[in-house]
Order: structure tokens, then C-alpha cells, then sequence
């Protein structure tokens, strides 16, 4: 059975489609699931990236893109109210369901769908509490034992190579998108690409421009 750890915040549509389709995906294959909440802000500050929310034409892309999938693969998805949005709340309470601030595949479906499902706002005050309520979370989603093992999750995410969500870590390697699911399960199948070279020689090209931040 091999460990896989999925990297994932709530904000993410491409996170929310993955963890719908992990299961049909990846089905045959004996794995053990980890949901390892993250905060992505922290990852683009990390790497000075913008988010694609953050880039005009890119977030329309981007919304036209994840409605597209959501469409073509079955997955009952709709645009929140407004995004991007905060996610601290939502992220401190999936780490607050579980003593080791890892939520289990109930907890971490359900606050996907409160986000990701229904187009309503999913930072709303009166939801939020309706939602924790439902979830009884073991530990208080606002004490500061809680946020600090969001801000470790989200160092151990750095730390591991991480820079995007959705992530996949198996062993050394890291499979980063909704669109890695395939190739995620070709290396849980053994396929031979994997230990032909191409996956050490890709890291090894060299940067013919570097362009300098302005």
C-alpha cells in the first residue's frame, strides 16, 4: 500500500475537483490517503507568484475552465458567491476535526462542498457556524494551537517542494494539478516512464533566461 499526502486549500476549485475524482481515478490501486490542509497564500508568497484569481483574463479562464471540467466529468460544482476568498476559517476548522490537524476524507468532503457547492458565500458568518456545528470539531478552530499547525502543515508543504495546490506527495515524488491525477496513477501502476530517466533529466535542464522581478 503506498502513503500518499494530498495538499490541498479549500479556496482551490482545482483542489475540489481532484478530491472529487481521486477515488474513481485511482481505483484498483491499494493506497493510504492523507488530507493535508494548507494555507495557498502561503505557497505563492513563498515562490512571488500571483494566484490565477489575481491576473484578470486568468481568473476568467479559470472559472470557465474548472465549470468546463466539472462538467465533463460529472462533478456537481458551482461557483461560489464571491472568490477568491479567505480561507483561514474554513482551513482552521478542517485541522480542528482531527487531534493531528489532519481532517479525515468526511470532514475535509463536507467543507469542500460547503465552498464548492450551492453558489452561496462561503465565508458566510451564519453558515460557517451551521457549519461547525455539523462537523463538532474536537478542538477550537480559533485557538492558537490550531493556527499554528495550519502554518506547520503549510511549512511542511514548502519544505516537501510544494508550490501549488492541488499537490499529490508519493515517497520523492510530487505531482502537482487536477490534470496530474493520470499520471499520478500510471506511477501507482508501476508504469516503466517512471524509471527511464525523463523524470530525473526534466529537473536537470538548464535556465537559458532568468527574468529579474521589476
Amino acid at each position: 500500500m503506498r502513503d500518499i499526502t494530498f495538499f490541498f486549500d479549500l479556496v482551490s476549485p482545482y483542489a475540489y475537483l481532484a478530491f472529487e475524482r481521486m477515488p474513481e481515478s485511482l481505483m484498483g490501486h491499494s493506497y493510504n490517503m492523507r488530507y493535508q490542509p494548507v494555507l495557498f497564500a502561503a505557497l505563492l508568497k513563498h515562490h512571488g507568484q500571483l494566484g490565477p484569481a489575481e491576473i484578470a483574463p486568468k481568473r476568467d479562464w479559470t472559472y470557465r475552465q474548472v465549470l468546463w471540467h466539472a462538467h465533463q466529468h460529472g462533478v456537481d460544482l458551482q461557483l461560489p458567491a464571491a472568490h477568491p476568498f479567505n480561507p483561514l476559517a474554513l482551513l482552521r476548522l478542517a485541522v480542528a476535526c482531527d487531534t493531528k490537524g489532519l481532517p479525515n476524507r468526511y470532514v475535509t468532503e463536507t467543507i469542500f462542498r460547503h465552498v464548492w457547492q450551492g453558489g452561496l458565500d462561503a465565508t458566510d458568518a451564519d453558515r460557517l457556524r451551521r457549519l461547525t456545528e455539523q462537523l463538532a470539531p474536537r478542538r477550537d478552530p480559533g485557538s492558537a494551537e490550531v493556527k499554528a499547525e495550519l502554518a506547520t502543515h503549510t511549512q511542511t508543504a514548502i519544505d516537501h517542494g510544494v508550490f501549488g495546490v492541488p499537490s499529490f506527495a508519493v515517497g520523492d515524488k510530487l505531482f502537482w494539478g487536477f490534470d496530474a491525477l493520470p499520471m499520478l496513477r500510471a506511477y501507482l501502476a508501476g508504469d516503466a516512464w517512471f524509471g527511464d530517466g525523463d523524470w530525473e533529466r526534466a529537473g536537470a535542464v538548464g535556465a537559458g533566461v532568468v527574468r529579474k522581478p521589476s
